[in-house]
């Protein structure tokens, strides 16, 4: 995914994060490039945000999801 924000988020990432399950976005999160804007500003909050919430949605498959990709 392209990463053209700053600050402010951009209605492409916000859908991109929206679309997600939990495994890709903790994927990219354990993964990700350091320094990606997708974690700064608007948009890092917004993806902390949204990744808590499928994160407590579902516990057992947030566990499954950590253990199927590892650190």
């Amino acid at each position: 995914m392209e990463q053209n924000i700053g600050k402010e988020m951009a209605e492409e990432q916000k859908k991109w994060i929206d679309d997600a399950d939990y495994e890709t976005l903790l994927r990219q999160w354990r993964f990700g490039e350091t320094g990606s804007l997708l974690f700064q500003g608007e948009t890092g909050e917004y993806y902390k945000k949204v990744m808590a919430e499928k994160r407590d949605a579902d516990p057992g498959g947030a566990v499954t999801a950590s253990k199927s990709i590892g650190w």
